[in-house]
């Protein structure tokens, strides 16, 4: 179900929704029918339905998968066997997710329908903003966005992640005239690669135009923070470029120099002076607003792993709203929200019941923890009987306050794939059902797009205690949070050792506990060393070593909080302030990775 939305048209964009959300059931038929019927002489699907369809069949007889069951087919792909191996539409690329499987990142198949259907989600926000905001046709937005590496699979499909893939098709960079959606940044600042050159190259265009600006912002809250930092070191040289009207030296991406000098034009000493007296004030609170003083709102996610960036991104704001438009991923782009400036806190987002066939696979929440009692095979496949006892339900079934995993059917070849977000429903609009996005399953720390789970963390951290045991050392606890008090963040674990001789006093030479600190971070994946090592959005890992004795009075703490005692574990990651002063309380001593991590762009190799 391939909609078109015309961005300028606002009565008819709000109609669309309203049709979308009231026939929310009809259409998720529709869509599971056409998927279905497109699809059905595909090898997974013949596998399990036998060239038949229908709806009820296809949740029978289909599993519901997560990716490491799915990933042998994508590999063939990769490796250059026909798309029918999962869909009938040839696949034109693959993008590289977030989430990682076997230390590099997963990989989902794109199709240019998808591309489409990305456009459709894009130019329907546009209404339900101008529902709420006033006069965003009569200037500009300063978003900042970026491009990654990519590279070719043995197949020639390209690999990337999916906002590369995004502005760098023609949906993007052929995109008709919108004079609701019109940027600082001029193409060429975006698509270039060299992201130091990219991210001053926009911030000096947004600089120069600064009253036409309407809306700031970027994809993620740590992106546009890491923005601000970088303005917060550059702006000297900013404020020389625009007082000389030549842009600096090292700027040599053709492209992006030509077409940022024709944005700089001429000297303008005076535009220069008064930003140069805006960031040379005592503080930057409430910077944004000094800078760019016709702003209406930030416009970043800051829902999920990014709620933790709210405090700081408050301080520099001024008191602007800030809003979280989408949900969407690297399978799938899912839902809006429709109410842009409710507070973070009580962001929703209503799922678009056209974009793919949705499921909800039920789970529980127990003392602030989801849990699933399920059993695996494969890593995450659900036999059906197993399913039986789950409960899967469709969109329209969902129950209000209730926790769910999401499971999508797509138009890309995904059937019945757990994407492993948690989500609880908020309520309907008309008969769609709202969520709140509540975390990523198994995800224990984040600050940009990494995503550690307690696994990895494990296995990083039992590699880093092997350089301790040859010096007398025992690893006796830990855990870890994602410290977002600085720009970039940085993950902190909490060590307590315990020396194997009682009799032996003696500390751990500084050296040691820093080469542990650069082994977890090289035991760690691909997606975390390419923020530190490419991206520069997250900074050295840090170890704090505490004195014996701390994790019992973190026990104590939790206990005393109502945890039980019987069923105390040590959480592998803390989320609330209390605990983490009580360990810093306690903190005898703190250790810095002295290197940047390898990383360089995977390889999908042949088989």
């Amino acid at each position: 179900m391939l909609l078109r939305c015309d961005p300028q048209d606002n009565e008819a964009g709000l109609k669309l929704l309203e049709d979308l959300t009231t026939n929310a059931n009809q259409v998720q038929l529709e869509v599971l029918e056409e998927i279905l019927t497109q699809n059905e002489n595909t090898e997974y699907l013949m596998g399990y339905l036998h060239g038949h369809s229908g709806k009820e069949l296809f949740k029978k007889k289909v599993p519901v998968v997560n990716y490491e069951d799915i990933k042998p087919h994508i590999e063939r792909i990769a490796n250059g066997e026909p798309s029918r191996i999962i869909t009938a539409q040839p696949i034109t690329e693959l993008l590289t997710s977030s989430g990682t499987s076997g230390g590099q990142p997963k990989l989902m198949p794109s199709t240019a329908e998808e591309l489409d259907r990305k456009t459709f989600f894009y130019n329907i926000l546009i209404p339900v903003m101008n529902k709420y905001v006033d006069g965003l046709d009569k200037g500009k937005g300063m978003y900042l966005f970026f491009i990654k590496p990519e590279i070719s699979t043995p197949s020639g499909l390209m690999a990337r992640p999916v906002l590369t893939s995004y502005y760098k098709s023609s949906n993007f960079r052929n995109r008709p005239f919108n004079r609701f959606n019109v940027y600082t940044s001029p193409d060429e600042a975006i698509l270039c690669l060299d992201g130091k050159q990219s991210m001053y190259c926009q911030l000096l265009c947004g600089l120069v135009q600064r009253d036409e600006v309407l809306r700031v912002g970027a994809v993620f809250a740590s992106a546009f923070l890491r923005a601000i930092k970088f303005l917060e070191d550059h702006w000297k040289e900013l404020c020389s470029n625009i007082r000389t009207g030549f842009v600096s030296d090292w700027i040599t991406d053709p492209s992006c120099r030509n077409a940022v000098s024709s944005f700089l034009g001429k000297p303008q000493p005076d535009l220069a002076d008064l930003i140069e007296f805006e960031c040379n004030g005592e503080s930057w609170e409430g910077i944004i607003k000094k800078l760019w003083p016709k702003t209406k709102y930030i416009e970043v996610i800051v829902t999920g792993s990014m709620a933790q960036y709210i405090p700081t991104l408050e301080f520099y704001s001024g008191g602007l709203p800030l809003v979280s438009t989408m949900y969407a991923s690297s399978e799938c782009y899912y839902g809006i929200n429709l109410e842009p400036l409710s507070k973070p806190s009580d962001v929703s987002y209503t799922l678009l019941p056209n974009m793919a066939f949705f499921e909800f696979l039920s789970v529980q929440k127990d003392n602030g923890e989801v849990t699933q009692q399920q059993g695996h095979c494969n890593g995450g496949c659900i036999t059906k009987d197993q399913e039986e006892e789950l409960e899967v339900v469709d969109l329209v079934d969902v129950k209000v306050s209730h926790y769910y995993e999401l499971v999508v059917t797509t138009y890309t070849g995904l059937y019945r794939y757990r994407t492993g977000d948690i989500l609880m429903v908020t309520g309907f609009y008309n008969n769609a059902p709202q969520f709140r996005f509540v975390q990523r399953r198994n995800v224990v720390l984040s600050i940009d797009t990494d995503k550690t789970n307690e696994e990895d963390l494990l296995k990083a951290v039992t590699q880093a205690n092997l350089l301790l045991e040859p010096h007398g050392f025992l690893l006796t606890e830990y855990t870890s949070y994602a410290d977002t008090s600085s720009i970039p963040g940085h993950y902190v674990l909490f060590w307590e050792l315990k020396r194997r001789n009682n009799n032996d006093l003696s500390e751990p030479d500084p050296t040691i506990m820093e080469e542990c600190c650069s082994t977890v971070e090289e035991s760690l994946d691909s997606v975390y060393r390419r923020c530190r090592r490419r991206d520069n959005s997250i900074g050295p890992l840090e170890i704090r070593m505490v004195k014996p004795g701390s994790f019992d009075a973190l026990m104590d703490f939790c206990v005393s909080q109502g945890s039980s005692v019987n069923q105390y574990k040590t959480p592998r990651c803390i989320k609330s302030k209390e605990p983490i002063k009580v360990l810093d309380s306690r903190v005898v001593g703190k250790f810095f990775s002295k290197k940047v991590p390898f990383w360089e762009p995977f390889r999908k190799e042949t088989k």
